[in-house]
């Protein structure tokens, strides 16, 4: 069994040094080379365990009563704490298990935190973005919205600013943001403005304008906001900047979602996107601004309308649904959780 194997190569190694020193974090997955090596090579136990896994922790628990328990129960809670990269596996699991938090959001979310709070949403007219917009302005946040052009969605909401003619991939227009929004200090600066070029890429149709579009506005574009909004101040202690990302950022789990290669711009402008967020995390430390890098969920969008012949075994949802899963851990954000990877589904850790 795959989970077994992954189990005793943990019991080869010295937990207190291995674990700690060596498999930061642990999250146990596929082996793809001879075991043999793994006692001596803890490089490819880190890229084995960082690369999938497997839901069936009742297996971890049988092991342990066999072996080490202290290095199998190891194993066992670092499994519990990442995300399945493997989207159809995940949803049904959730089903399976009756996973509230995953299939009803609306069991655990309370927006209320929301209330008088200045929420910033770049891409607010359309999509997620509205769908975000419009949560926080029903929780009673004054929306501030910031994108390329008006929408009678995002008017009717009654925000309480909207920044028009922004293109996140323009220097200046960013830099200028902090002189447009009138309102004073935001509490919340959601970056959700993104783009996905609809083809797939492969080696036969690479296009490299839209590799290059596709990591300008999803990599660069939340870092010329979330500077520009920093360096204005604009964004105060305890306030709190979201990215969204995607699990298509995860290098980990290409190997599970992408075993064929293929879609080359889609997958580095997010890979790119979790980089300057974790530098992002980083540096705004010492000013006590969160930072949450966030994967949505699968949400049923003109995004991904491509995958719209998967989007019920895959566990797509409304953005209204997937508007408040994001608003959910918006709310759990903290300084000590700032700088993490977070599928916004289940909530937990997707390894980078």
């Amino acid at each position: 069994m795959m989970l077994k194997q992954a189990l005793q190569v943990a019991l080869l190694l010295t937990v207190s040094t291995v674990v700690s020193a060596f498999l930061p974090p642990l999250a146990v997955g596929k082996v793809a080379t001879k075991s043999a090596s793994f006692s001596a090579n803890y490089e490819e136990v880190r890229k084995f365990a960082l690369s999938s896994r497997t839901d069936d922790i009742e297996e971890a628990a049988d092991y342990s009563a066999d072996s080490n328990k202290d290095a199998a129960d190891s194993v066992k809670r670092t499994i519990a704490e990442y995300s399945n990269p493997d989207q159809k596996a995940r949803f049904a699991a959730a089903k399976k298990n009756d996973n509230k938090r995953y299939l009803d959001i609306t069991t655990v979310y309370d927006g209320s935190f929301l209330k008088g709070k200045r929420v910033a949403v770049t891409g607010a007219n359309r999509g997620l973005g509205l769908a975000l917009a419009t949560e926080a302005a029903g929780q009673g946040a004054n929306v501030v919205g910031i994108c390329r052009s008006e929408s009678k969605e995002l008017d009717a909401l009654k925000p309480d600013e909207v920044v028009t003619g922004v293109d996140v991939t323009d220097d200046k227009l960013c830099e200028s943001l902090p002189d447009k929004i009138k309102g004073g200090p935001i509490d919340i600066l959601i970056n959700n403005a993104g783009y996905f070029y609809e083809p797939e890429e492969t080696l036969t149709s690479l296009n490299f304008e839209e590799e290059m579009k596709m990591i300008n506005i999803c990599a660069v574009g939340p870092l010329r906001v979330s500077a520009a909004l920093v360096n204005g101040g604009l964004m105060k202690e305890g306030s709190k900047i979201i990215v969204i990302t995607s699990q298509g950022g995860s290098v980990s789990w290409r190997t599970v979602q992408n075993p064929t290669g293929h879609d080359y711009g889609h997958h580095m402008s997010k890979s790119a996107a979790n980089m300057a967020s974790t530098l992002l995390s980083i540096e705004l430390k010492e000013k006590g601004v969160a930072v949450g890098i966030f994967h949505p969920g699968f949400n049923k969008t003109g995004m991904t309308d491509k995958y719209k012949d998967i989007w019920e075994e895959e566990g797509a949802v409304d953005p209204s649904v997937g508007a408040k899963r994001v608003l959910y851990e918006t709310g759990n954000l903290s300084m000590d959780t700032s700088g993490k990877f977070i599928n916004c589904e289940d909530g937990l850790e997707i390894p980078w």
